[in-house]
């Protein structure tokens, strides 16, 4: 039985015309931009390893788009500004639980002049984030600890993206810096905000107690820290084993 021909990787998605050269397949696929066609509808596309990985001559691939953020969490921010219209052009921003720095990177790509990014950890800013003149990056920083001379100005908007940590805890800092009329967008995660009998493996699967977790936010955010909620919508994307959170805007009296 004849063996069947194959061929590496690059060579394929050269000659099916996905890229103008060889040596540019290469970079798409080691970029993960390459994917087998065809997968099953709403499914992970299966990423070509590497250039070199040998397949059937009959493979087809596709050329996937770049990503637009640094990480998915951008998307969850993305949620409010399209929904509220708002605008962040030329806008002092603070970024409490940076991280990677989806939110930091949505926010200077509609427009924001400056965008302080602060976390608790070390080395997870993205490369590209850090490279940009618009972005202080203000690592291995606990906000509730941190003095008034952090940041040398008020903030405009300040956003927050937190884990393992109740935003009770992390809204009061914030304050520091954000100026009166300031608003804050922050993300709200049932799973930290409830007692451990209310979630099943990390996960808050009732509508109802996901609805308490949201109400706890904003009443602390009403009564204690003067912020009026203008308004609270699903996160666009999921967090960790599926949990539903969500978006608040928060505006300052």
């Amino acid at each position: 039985m004849p063996k069947t021909l194959r061929q590496r990787a690059d060579q394929l998605a050269y000659e099916q015309g996905l890229a103008e050269s060889r040596e540019q397949a290469r970079r798409l696929i080691m970029a993960g931009r390459v994917a087998l066609a065809g997968g099953p509808p709403g499914a992970p596309p299966l990423l070509v390893p590497k250039p070199g990985h040998p397949y059937p001559a009959d493979t087809a691939f596709a050329l996937l788009e770049p990503e637009r953020y640094v990480s998915r969490g951008a998307y969850k921010l993305l949620t409010i500004l399209e929904h509220f219209r708002l605008d962040v052009t030329g806008m002092v921003c603070l970024d409490a639980g940076a991280s990677t720095g989806g939110f930091t990177d949505c926010l200077l790509q509609h427009g924001a002049a400056r965008v302080y990014a602060v976390d608790v950890g070390k080395n997870q800013l993205h490369e590209k984030l850090r490279a940009d003149p618009r972005v202080v990056s203000l690592e291995g920083v606990n906000l509730r600890h941190a003095p008034p001379s952090l940041i040398p100005e008020t903030v405009d908007l300040a956003v927050a993206d937190v884990s393992f940590i109740s935003l009770t805890l992390v809204l009061p800092p914030c304050l520091t810096w954000l100026k009166p009329g300031g608003l804050a967008a922050v993300l709200i995660k049932p799973q930290f905000e409830l007692g451990p009998g209310e979630t099943v493996k990390g996960v808050v699967r009732d509508p109802a107690a996901r609805q308490r977790a949201v109400d706890k936010i904003l009443t602390f955010a009403d009564v204690q820290l003067g912020l009026d909620c203008r308004g609270v919508l699903p996160a666009a994307v999921k967090g960790p084993k599926g949990n539903q959170e969500f978006m608040a805007l928060l505006a300052r009296r």
